[in-house]
Protein backbone atom coordinates (compact mmCIF):
# COMPACT_ATOMS: atom_id res chain seq x y z
CA UNK A 1 0.00 0.00 0.00
CA UNK A 2 1.11 3.54 -0.78
CA UNK A 3 -0.08 6.93 0.40
CA UNK A 4 0.45 9.07 -2.70
CA UNK A 5 3.24 11.12 -1.13
CA UNK A 6 5.95 11.11 -3.80
CA UNK A 7 9.43 10.56 -2.36
CA UNK A 8 11.46 11.68 -5.34
CA UNK A 9 11.41 12.54 -9.01
CA UNK A 10 13.26 9.71 -10.73
CA UNK A 11 14.36 9.16 -14.32
CA UNK A 12 14.07 6.39 -16.92
CA UNK A 13 17.64 5.44 -17.90
CA UNK A 14 16.93 2.49 -20.23
CA UNK A 15 13.98 0.79 -21.92
CA UNK A 16 14.17 -2.77 -23.21
CA UNK A 17 11.27 -3.82 -25.44
CA UNK A 18 10.22 -7.46 -25.08
CA UNK A 19 7.67 -9.53 -27.05
CA UNK A 20 4.71 -8.81 -24.78
CA UNK A 21 6.24 -6.51 -22.19
CA UNK A 22 9.11 -4.14 -21.54
CA UNK A 23 11.78 -3.67 -18.91
CA UNK A 24 12.55 -0.25 -17.47
CA UNK A 25 15.73 0.77 -15.72
CA UNK A 26 15.11 3.72 -13.41
CA UNK A 27 17.31 5.98 -11.34
CA UNK A 28 16.09 6.89 -7.86
CA UNK A 29 18.66 7.28 -5.06
CA UNK A 30 16.03 7.62 -2.33
CA UNK A 31 13.76 4.68 -3.19
CA UNK A 32 16.67 2.35 -3.98
CA UNK A 33 18.22 2.77 -0.54
CA UNK A 34 17.96 -0.68 1.02
CA UNK A 35 15.96 -2.00 -1.95
CA UNK A 36 16.12 -5.68 -2.82
CA UNK A 37 14.71 -8.10 -5.36
CA UNK A 38 10.95 -8.45 -5.04
CA UNK A 39 10.33 -5.10 -3.35
CA UNK A 40 7.53 -2.86 -4.61
CA UNK A 41 8.02 0.69 -5.87
CA UNK A 42 5.28 2.87 -7.33
CA UNK A 43 6.26 4.45 -10.65
CA UNK A 44 3.85 7.22 -11.67
CA UNK A 45 1.30 5.50 -9.47
CA UNK A 46 1.82 1.99 -10.86
CA UNK A 47 3.03 -0.61 -8.37
CA UNK A 48 6.05 -2.35 -9.94
CA UNK A 49 8.35 -5.08 -8.62
CA UNK A 50 12.10 -4.59 -8.33
CA UNK A 51 13.83 -7.19 -10.54
CA UNK A 52 17.40 -5.98 -10.13
CA UNK A 53 19.03 -3.27 -8.04
CA UNK A 54 22.47 -1.77 -8.47
CA UNK A 55 23.65 1.51 -6.99
CA UNK A 56 20.94 4.12 -7.32
CA UNK A 57 19.14 2.29 -10.15
CA UNK A 58 16.64 -0.54 -10.34
CA UNK A 59 14.90 -2.47 -13.09
CA UNK A 60 11.24 -3.45 -13.31
CA UNK A 61 9.28 -5.53 -15.80
CA UNK A 62 6.00 -4.13 -17.15
CA UNK A 63 3.58 -6.55 -18.83
CA UNK A 64 1.41 -5.65 -21.79
CA UNK A 65 -1.74 -5.34 -19.64
CA UNK A 66 -0.09 -2.61 -17.56
CA UNK A 67 1.27 -0.83 -20.63
CA UNK A 68 -2.21 -0.83 -22.19
CA UNK A 69 -4.03 0.40 -19.09
CA UNK A 70 -1.57 3.04 -17.93
CA UNK A 71 0.59 5.80 -19.35
CA UNK A 72 3.81 3.84 -18.77
CA UNK A 73 3.90 2.87 -22.44
CA UNK A 74 4.61 6.52 -23.30
CA UNK A 75 7.79 6.62 -21.21
CA UNK A 76 11.20 6.81 -22.88
CA UNK A 77 14.80 7.28 -21.84
CA UNK A 78 15.04 10.57 -20.01
CA UNK A 79 11.40 10.64 -18.90
CA UNK A 80 10.92 11.84 -15.33
CA UNK A 81 8.73 9.73 -13.07
CA UNK A 82 7.24 9.94 -9.59
CA UNK A 83 8.64 7.31 -7.22
CA UNK A 84 7.31 6.09 -3.88
CA UNK A 85 8.09 3.09 -1.68
CA UNK A 86 5.25 1.27 0.13
CA UNK A 87 4.22 2.81 3.43
CA UNK A 88 5.62 1.14 6.55
CA UNK A 89 3.22 -0.26 9.15
CA UNK A 90 2.82 2.28 11.94
CA UNK A 91 3.93 5.25 9.84
CA UNK A 92 1.81 8.34 9.22
CA UNK A 93 -0.72 8.16 6.39
CA UNK A 94 0.22 11.46 4.78
CA UNK A 95 -2.05 11.19 1.74
CA UNK A 96 -4.77 8.55 1.39
CA UNK A 97 -4.93 4.81 0.76
CA UNK A 98 -3.32 4.17 -2.64
CA UNK A 99 -3.02 0.65 -4.06
CA UNK A 100 -0.84 1.35 -7.07
CA UNK A 101 -3.54 -0.18 -9.30
CA UNK A 102 -4.32 2.31 -12.05
CA UNK A 103 -8.02 2.58 -12.92
CA UNK A 104 -7.52 4.52 -16.13
CA UNK A 105 -5.73 7.40 -17.76
CA UNK A 106 -6.56 11.05 -18.31
CA UNK A 107 -4.91 13.93 -20.10
CA UNK A 108 -3.84 17.35 -18.95
CA UNK A 109 -6.41 19.71 -20.47
CA UNK A 110 -5.15 23.01 -19.15
CA UNK A 111 -3.06 24.84 -16.56
CA UNK A 112 -3.93 28.11 -14.83
CA UNK A 113 -0.94 29.53 -12.94
CA UNK A 114 -1.35 32.02 -10.13
CA UNK A 115 1.03 33.61 -7.68
CA UNK A 116 1.21 30.78 -5.14
CA UNK A 117 -0.44 27.75 -6.74
CA UNK A 118 -1.64 26.37 -10.05
CA UNK A 119 -5.00 24.92 -11.10
CA UNK A 120 -4.69 21.92 -13.42
CA UNK A 121 -7.63 20.49 -15.36
CA UNK A 122 -7.51 16.77 -16.19
CA UNK A 123 -9.82 14.71 -18.40
CA UNK A 124 -11.80 11.95 -16.72
CA UNK A 125 -12.92 8.65 -18.31
CA UNK A 126 -16.71 8.24 -18.19
CA UNK A 127 -16.54 5.00 -16.19
CA UNK A 128 -14.60 6.70 -13.38
CA UNK A 129 -16.60 9.91 -13.01
CA UNK A 130 -18.97 8.49 -10.39
CA UNK A 131 -16.03 7.93 -8.01
CA UNK A 132 -14.71 11.49 -8.22
CA UNK A 133 -16.33 14.09 -5.99
CA UNK A 134 -15.55 17.64 -4.91
CA UNK A 135 -13.09 17.67 -1.98
CA UNK A 136 -12.57 13.91 -2.41
CA UNK A 137 -9.22 12.17 -2.96
CA UNK A 138 -7.75 11.03 -6.26
CA UNK A 139 -4.32 9.79 -7.28
CA UNK A 140 -2.75 11.41 -10.36
CA UNK A 141 0.53 9.87 -11.53
CA UNK A 142 0.92 8.49 -8.01
CA UNK A 143 0.28 11.83 -6.29
CA UNK A 144 -2.44 12.02 -3.65
CA UNK A 145 -4.51 15.10 -4.50
CA UNK A 146 -7.76 16.73 -3.43
CA UNK A 147 -10.38 17.32 -6.11
CA UNK A 148 -11.34 20.99 -6.40
CA UNK A 149 -14.16 20.67 -8.95
CA UNK A 150 -15.61 17.52 -10.49
CA UNK A 151 -17.58 17.21 -13.73
CA UNK A 152 -18.65 14.22 -15.81
CA UNK A 153 -15.64 14.35 -18.11
CA UNK A 154 -12.99 16.29 -16.19
CA UNK A 155 -11.85 17.47 -12.78
CA UNK A 156 -9.48 20.07 -11.40
CA UNK A 157 -6.78 19.98 -8.73
CA UNK A 158 -4.86 22.80 -7.07
CA UNK A 159 -1.09 22.32 -6.88
CA UNK A 160 1.15 23.98 -4.32
CA UNK A 161 4.74 24.98 -5.19
CA UNK A 162 6.18 21.86 -3.51
CA UNK A 163 4.08 19.57 -5.71
CA UNK A 164 5.03 21.53 -8.81
CA UNK A 165 8.73 21.36 -7.95
CA UNK A 166 8.98 17.73 -6.82
CA UNK A 167 6.61 15.80 -9.11
CA UNK A 168 5.85 15.26 -12.79
CA UNK A 169 2.84 17.57 -12.57
CA UNK A 170 5.26 20.46 -12.50
CA UNK A 171 6.49 19.66 -16.02
CA UNK A 172 3.57 17.97 -17.79
CA UNK A 173 1.77 20.04 -20.40
CA UNK A 174 -1.69 19.97 -22.02
CA UNK A 175 -2.09 16.75 -23.98
CA UNK A 176 0.25 14.73 -21.76
CA UNK A 177 -1.24 11.53 -20.29
CA UNK A 178 -1.51 10.83 -16.55
CA UNK A 179 -2.42 7.73 -14.55
CA UNK A 180 -5.55 7.89 -12.43
CA UNK A 181 -6.49 5.82 -9.40
CA UNK A 182 -9.78 6.64 -7.71
CA UNK A 183 -10.45 6.22 -4.00
CA UNK A 184 -10.72 2.46 -3.38
CA UNK A 185 -13.16 3.05 -0.51
CA UNK A 186 -15.69 4.46 -2.99
CA UNK A 187 -15.43 1.30 -5.10
CA UNK A 188 -15.98 -0.98 -2.10
CA UNK A 189 -18.99 1.06 -0.97
CA UNK A 190 -20.50 0.85 -4.45
CA UNK A 191 -19.99 -2.92 -4.56
CA UNK A 192 -21.53 -3.47 -1.13
CA UNK A 193 -24.52 -1.26 -1.83
CA UNK A 194 -25.05 -3.00 -5.15
CA UNK A 195 -24.97 -6.42 -3.49
CA UNK A 196 -27.38 -5.21 -0.80
CA UNK A 197 -29.80 -3.85 -3.38
CA UNK A 198 -29.67 -7.13 -5.31
CA UNK A 199 -30.32 -9.10 -2.12
CA UNK A 200 -33.26 -6.92 -1.15
CA UNK A 201 -34.74 -7.24 -4.63
CA UNK A 202 -34.45 -11.04 -4.46
CA UNK A 203 -36.42 -11.19 -1.18
CA UNK A 204 -39.39 -9.26 -2.54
Amino acid sequence: MFTGIVEELGEITAVETLDDACRFRLRGPVVTEGAKHGDSIAVNGVCLTVVEHQGDEFTADVMAETLNRSSLGALAVGSRVNLERPTAVGSRLGGHIVQGHVDGTGKILGREPSQHWEIVTISLPADLSRYVVEKGSITVDGISLTVVDAADDHFTVSLIPTTLALTTLGIKQPGDPVNLEVDVIAKYVERMLGARATGEEATR
